[in-house]
């Protein structure tokens, strides 16, 4: 008995002396060296910038586990969906909710590979997607200007120095002597190696030994403007034409007004816009070439056109096709087909359910719910796609098929046409006012008409004329055109005012859903790093093209 007691004590011991031991180390600072510091920076020939981190820890006896690495980044213009992260070549996750530095970031969550109190790892990291990187050259307005500034780690938790190594890889199908490299930090040689990586694209190569990753490094390069898009660079607008003298008196007198009464209605106003972007921002960052087989409706989201337009060309999809008849105008209401046809697409399903449902609230969310997923799903189907090339094909198709109504020289041709291509038509931003300039004499009203305009089915519409054609004994009726263009214009604004009220207020939750304003992170969680933060891009160097950036742990 007096055996087993004495044994028992002894494990309880032991527990208690690792209990003691796991809690110490978990309240320890954190203390590491960064021995080598590998960074990758690619100007990507759509304009983008690629980011590539390589760090090798050796975490200190005594100090807290490494359990997440955080990667500051150059702004918020970054797609966390092309972030990956591995810890000496096993993948692990990463995250912006655990991000504990200041600005824009992520964490690289360890998990299983968490570098413990003496131990060594090395931490890969590769961001594809990050825009609004390049800047008009100010000492050249033919070249761009590329600056990056690296991220660090705050200096009471690094120790040691660091062999520093920044890489940029310029667009591709450059010659050696286009490119040119922008004034070095110091430490690092003013003039970087050079050359051709496998993928011939030319490169800069800055390397200094005795870095240190608890600092921050500015490195800058400019190239010909004409290897990447002109969109994708930003220019400066022009010199004020007043002197600096006139300038600074009219500043100060127009100071406070601008405080009191400008600073609040730029808000108001930048806000309000702010909301009405639904579509979001990665769909702009991505891939190459056209995608081709958008429906007119995804066109139009793709467009960021108005989504009460967008509700409207689905509203004639529907009736077109025979799903549905408008019973009501005014407000609207639809008699739905029962059963809905499979041959829909989804979001016209949905479309017609949200009409089963009452009108008001009900209505409306189902609406506000179908608007998210047609929006999430051109973002999936837009991929690795170019949003600029895909917008412009569809805007040629847009005045193709506006081209063929125009040129049409009967009234019967010309309504053929504009019911054939509807829905593209109605992309145009000036849908309204080119509808009632082209319809100026008759039109042959659309076999579908009778679907939308219940005043038509009963014979109490606007005067209309009811002709047979020679030889084939068809009947076509006709409406003046005005009245025509009139009806397929008001059919717009009266979904708007009468089925989702508000259309803004309709639009800012869908907003909320696919294009959320992002969440910026200010505080610095003790014990885990956090000492970086977000410069200022006050560059000295050409184009002052800042990409910089800033984290800790």
């Amino acid at each position: 008995m007096k055996k087993g007691f004495f044994t028992g004590l002894l494990l309880i011991a032991i527990l208690a002396l690792t209990g003691i031991s796991s809690a110490s180390a978990q309240d320890a600072p954190y203390l590491f060296e960064v021995n080598k510091t590998d960074v990758n920076v690619y100007w990507n020939a759509d304009g983008t910038m690629s980011l590539e981190y390589t760090w090798t820890f050796t975490n200190q006896p005594n100090s807290h586990p490494i359990d997440f690495v955080d990667v500051g980044m150059p702004s918020y213009y970054y797609d966390i969906g092309s972030v990956t992260a591995d810890v000496d070549g096993a993948p692990v996750s990463v995250s912006k909710g655990d991000y504990a530095g200041n600005g824009s970031g992520f964490a690289v969550v360890m998990g299983n590979k968490t570098i413990p109190a003496g131990g060594r790892g090395t931490v890969h990291v590769y961001v594809g997607n990050i825009t609004q990187v390049l800047r008009e050259d100010t000492s050249d307005q033919n070249y761009a200007s590329a600056v990056f500034g690296t991220t660090w780690f705050g200096s009471q938790y690094v120790t040691g120095s660091s062999d520093y190594t920044v890489t940029f890889f310029m667009p591709p199908g450059m010659q050696s002597d286009e490119p040119r490299w922008h004034d070095a930090p110091s430490g690092f040689p003013s003039t970087p190696q050079g050359g051709y990586d496998d993928n011939d694209r030319i490169y800069y190569r800055w390397h200094n030994p005795n870095g240190t990753a608890s600092k921050a490094y500015q490195f800058g390069a400019s190239f010909p403007r004409s290897y990447v898009p002109a969109d994708s660079i930003y220019v400066p607008p022009p010199a004020p034409l007043i002197d600096p003298e006139t300038l600074s008196t009219l500043s100060i007198l127009g100071c406070f007004g601008f405080i009191f009464f400008g600073i609040p209605m730029l808000t108001v106003i930048g806000n309000r816009r702010r909301k009405m972007q639904y579509l979001p921002p990665r769909i702009s960052i991505e891939g190459h070439g056209i995608k081709r087989g958008l429906t007119a409706v995804e066109a139009a989201i793709l467009l960021e056109q108005p989504l009460d337009k967008i509700m409207t060309m689905i509203l004639f999809g529907v009736l077109k096709k025979d799903a549905a008849k408008v019973t009501m105008r005014d407000p609207l209401e639809l008699q739905v087909h029962d059963p809905i046809s499979e041959d829909l697409h989804d979001y016209e399903k949905t479309f017609l359910k949200a009409f089963k449902l009452p009108a008001g609230r009900e209505r409306q969310g189902k609406l506000q719910e179908m608007m998210v997923v047609l929006v999430r799903t051109v973002s999936a189907k837009m991929k690795g796609f170019s949003r600029r090339e895909t917008v412009n094909y569809y805007k040629t198709i847009t005045e193709k098929a506006w081209a063929q109504v125009e040129r049409a020289d009967t009234p019967e041709v010309k309504s053929q046409k504009f019911d054939e291509a509807l829905e593209w038509t109605m992309l145009d931003k000036n849908y309204d006012d080119r509808t009632r300039r082209v319809f100026r004499g008759p039109i042959i009203v659309p076999m579908w008409w009778g679907r939308y305009d219940p005043t038509y089915r009963t014979g109490s519409s606007v005067p209309r004329t009811v002709s047979t054609s020679p030889g084939t004994g068809r009947t076509s009726t006709s409406l003046p055109g005005a009245d025509f263009a009139a009806q397929m214009v008001i059919g717009v604004q009266t979904f708007s005012q009468k089925v989702v009220g508000n259309i803004n207020t309709f639009t800012e939750k869908i907003t909320k859903s696919t294009n959320p304003v992002p969440k910026t992170s200010s505080t610095v969680r003790s014990g885990r790093g956090g000492g970086g933060r977000s410069c200022a891009c006050a560059c000295a160097c050409a184009g002052c093209a800042c990409a910089c950036a800033g984290g800790g742990r």
